[in-house]
């Protein structure tokens, strides 16, 4: 079995076009479709109708109340009974071509990985060259974007899953620290994750940030505060007229 986890904390935009795509890369690649599968949705303290939306297309809905995603990632975690976890992020597209190399790669004796990642617009053209500059670090250094991150089951509990000393990068901790127990990839295919931060989020909070990090090292990322960016960045409307409803493009390779 395959689980698939998705972190969610007032999603309702956008977490029904994200369940519907998954749907389809499980359609497209997964032998024996959504029978061979869960979709858990983990419900992080949310005040809209993030959970609705989530029932209503037929995933399993963990409430928690935690507001830090690794602790999140992991709480999904806990009660998947897959054999291969797939962590998607609620806004965040995960195209078919994309899940099947990543069970590929499982297939082939791998362990883990992630995937290169497109960055929803419109956006800033400084945001688009900092998702190219991303995505080269991201294969340079093999380390995977936390929109989308897959594991199989055994090496994430000996990992000890995400951790939840950090508040942001732990994809970064989890990506060094899970290649001790096997092979890792940076797959050349992509997901689609939403650009609202670069929409939303000043490029003066990220060299606040980042300038803060150079001071402090990465105590910085171990406390939510000074995090707004991740735990209090403003929602979007949904690109269609119905939250939930709607449904993006999504790049194939």
């Amino acid at each position: 079995m395959i689980s698939f986890i998705l972190p969610a904390h007032n999603e309702e935009a956008l977490i029904g076009r994200t369940l519907d795509q998954l749907e389809i890369a499980i359609a497209e690649v997964v032998p024996g479709g959504r029978s061979a599968c869960e979709v858990i949705v983990v419900d992080d303290a949310s005040t809209d109708r993030t959970a609705e939306i989530a029932r209503r297309k037929g995933a399993e809905v963990l409430s928690v109340n935690l507001r830090q995603i690794a602790a999140v990632r992991n709480a999904g975690a806990a009660v998947a009974k897959g054999d291969v976890f797939v962590f998607v992020d609620a806004d965040t597209l995960l195209p078919g071509a994309t899940l099947r190399a990543a069970l590929g790669f499982l297939d082939s004796g791998g362990t883990a990985g992630g995937a290169l990642v497109h960055m929803e617009g419109p956006v800033p053209v400084s945001a688009t060259v900092v998702v190219w500059l991303w995505n080269i670090v991201s294969i340079t250094r093999r380390w995977a974007a936390g929109c989308f991150i897959f594991v199989r089951r055994e090496a994430f509990g000996a990992l000890g899953g995400f951790d939840r000393r950090y508040f942001a990068s732990e994809e970064l901790v989890f990506s060094r620290g899970i290649k001790r127990f096997g092979r890792f990839t940076i797959l050349r295919q992509c997901v689609t994750t939403s650009g609202r931060k670069a929409r939303t989020v000043s490029m003066k909070s990220y060299f606040e940030l980042m300038r803060r990090m150079a001071r402090e090292g990465d105590s910085v990322l171990q406390k939510r505060e000074g995090l707004d960016m991740w735990y209090n960045a403003p929602r979007e409307p949904s690109p269609g007229s119905v939250p939930g409803s709607d449904r993006g493009s999504v790049p194939q390779a």
